[in-house]
């Protein structure tokens, strides 16, 4: 038969190792439920960027040897720091995801988009800013996603007092 004390210990014991069953448990299911971000891009790997903006034409650029180059016509060096803005838009944090088919997308400004950013080949489409806070609609493929509005693609070829 066991010592009391022993038991003790092992029912200690068991009770540990519960709680840390239950506590990787709750931290795999918050994980999973997390929204993430826009694109499953590393910002950093990302060669090839698209722009289009209402009412204006697409603007093409291409990462070369370390630096962004605007390839519409003459190839011509393009603002590092605005690429790599537009560039981080892939790891843009996301709010919350919701089904396409869930909105009219005329009524949230995605027909048309008012912007397009292509990433390596994948789109994102942005839409109007929503009245629930300082967030626009940004749709993916067949989801919408709500984010920052600091993720606004805006032209990189605009100079800063441009801008204000």
């Amino acid at each position: 038969m066991m010592k009391r004390a022993t038991r003790q210990r092992l029912i200690l014991l068991l009770v540990v190792v519960a709680l840390l069953v239950l506590a990787g448990w709750q931290l795999r299911r918050d994980a999973q439920g997390e929204p993430g971000t826009l694109l499953a891009l590393d910002p950093h790997s990302i060669s090839h960027i698209t722009l289009t903006l209402s009412g204006s034409p697409t603007m093409h650029y291409e990462k070369r040897d370390g630096h962004w180059w605007r390839t519409d016509g003459t190839p011509e060096r393009a603002i590092d720091g605005r690429l790599a803005e537009l560039a981080d838009t892939a790891a843009a944090r996301v709010l919350s995801w919701r089904p396409a088919s869930d909105f009219d997308p005329a009524k949230i400004g995605l027909a048309p988009p008012q912007a397009i950013l292509t990433l390596d080949g994948q789109p994102l489409e942005f839409g109007e800013s929503s009245v629930t806070g300082p967030q626009h609609f940004v749709r993916v493929g067949q989801r919408i996603a709500l984010v920052s509005l600091r993720y606004t693609p805006r032209s990189p070829a605009l100079k800063t007092t441009e801008l204000h």
